[in-house]
């Protein structure tokens, strides 16, 4: 059995009528094919030549054969002797009836025989690889194909650029509400000052009234007379004295002695026999401490003696302004040698001098033999004068020298 394949041809061999007398399989020559008809091979895709102007080869003319030394066309049979080029697949024709069992081919669908060229076919020729575009190589342009066009810009980058602004609107917008609290936070804190302020000042004035109130009770509290605080600020400058067989009081006063030591107030009528006797030495006395004294001068007048020791002690303070009836007083003394004795009175009246005596402050305060000397003390713990003597048939009315009087005499205070 005959094959409808291509075999070698020479001068002068073509097709017979479809008999396949002059035709052989070219790859089975030894044995003919007793199987069942099978299709050929699917021919090679062409891809056209590259820098080309047409997309496919063109077919052979039918008659003329191809020129040596150039490779066959695909779809054109190889011409004997002549090789295939490398790289370049021949393409055989579908096999005849008589070898496949299909009809055999029709003139114009066989081989070129040497010296002929393929016969054009009856229509347009298609490629026989897959349908669709053959694309030119990459970097090159044929006629006919249009130019390549530009990437697009990659869509990553346009995601990016759009978050970009989404967070720069939104630290925009973060930073215009902290802007806005700050602002409200300023003026709340601003306000809050002020408010501060103001009750800062209203404070300050409720304390300033405070302080004053305070002083007022203060002064008020040191006008009300406190016998108690009068003698305990008194009581450490007042003396028992002794002048021979007579006692009585003596009591501290003003600066200091020029020679040093202190000088002292009494009476005259106390150290009277002393002082007539030619004496001047008296003893100061005080709980079981005794301190030696001298005369120094005294005032028949006024029944006044100034007394000096070299032992140191307080001087009181004497007042300036002359007493006032009613004016609440302490008194100070040793009455019937009793030391520490303390009475109080109110003034009675401030006599004046009469015929042979000078002037005087009458009290009320209780006094006896031994006060005599002793300091009248006004509610600022101040001497108004010095007790001198009381009425022998009344109670109730003491008579005293006014510290004025002492002080002018003597410059001592």
């Amino acid at each position: 059995m005959t094959t409808a394949g291509y075999g070698p041809t020479g001068a002068g061999q073509g097709p017979d009528d479809g008999s396949g007398g002059g035709w052989s399989d070219p790859a089975r020559t030894a044995e003919a094919w007793d199987g069942p008809a099978r299709p050929g091979p699917l021919p090679p895709r062409i891809v056209p030549p590259r820098g080309t102007a047409a997309p496919y080869p063109q077919p052979a003319i039918p008659g003329q054969a191809p020129v040596p030394g150039q490779a066959p066309v695909p779809g054109q049979a190889p011409v004997p002797g002549q090789a295939p080029v490398p790289g370049q697949v021949a393409w055989a024709p579908p096999p005849n009836a008589g070898q496949w069992g299909g009809p055999a081919p029709t003139p114009g669908q066989y081989p070129p025989v040497h010296g002929q060229q393929p016969a054009p076919p009856a229509g347009p020729v298609a490629p026989p690889s897959a349908p669709g575009p053959a694309y030119p190589p990459q970097g090159a342009s044929a006629p006919g194909w249009p130019a390549p066009t530009p990437p697009a810009r990659p869509a990553k980058g346009r995601a990016l650029t759009l978050v970009a602004l989404g967070l720069a609107v939104v630290l925009a917008l973060v930073a215009g509400v902290q802007a806005y609290q700050l602002h409200r936070l300023s003026d709340r804190l601003s306000g809050t000052d002020q408010r501060q302020a103001a009750a800062q000042q209203g404070d300050g004035t409720r304390l300033d009234d405070l302080d004053q109130r305070t002083q007022t009770l203060e002064r008020q509290a040191g006008a009300q007379f406190n016998p108690e605080a009068v003698a305990s600020a008194v009581l450490p400058s007042v003396f028992r004295v002794r002048a021979g067989q007579f006692t009585g009081t003596a009591f501290a006063v003003g600066k200091p002695a020029s020679g040093g030591g202190t000088n002292l107030f009494t009476n005259f009528h106390v150290v009277e026999s002393v002082w007539a006797s030619g004496g001047r030495e008296v003893f100061l006395e005080r709980t079981d401490q005794r301190y030696p004294a001298t005369i120094v001068k005294v005032d028949e007048a006024n029944d006044v003696a100034q007394l000096r020791t070299t032992s140191k002690f307080t001087g009181l303070v004497t007042a300036s302004a002359a007493v006032k009836s009613g004016q609440q007083i302490v008194v100070v003394g040793a009455p019937l040698g009793l030391q520490d004795s303390v009475t109080t009175g109110v003034v009675s009246a401030f006599r004046e001098a009469q015929q042979g005596s000078g002037p005087v402050i009458q009290f009320d305060a209780p006094i006896n033999p031994g006060n005599s000397g002793g300091p009248v003390i006004n509610g600022q713990k101040q001497v108004v004068g010095i007790a001198t003597a009381k009425a022998r048939d009344a109670e109730g009315i003491g008579l005293a020298v006014p510290i004025k009087v002492a002080c002018d005499g003597f410059r001592i205070c």
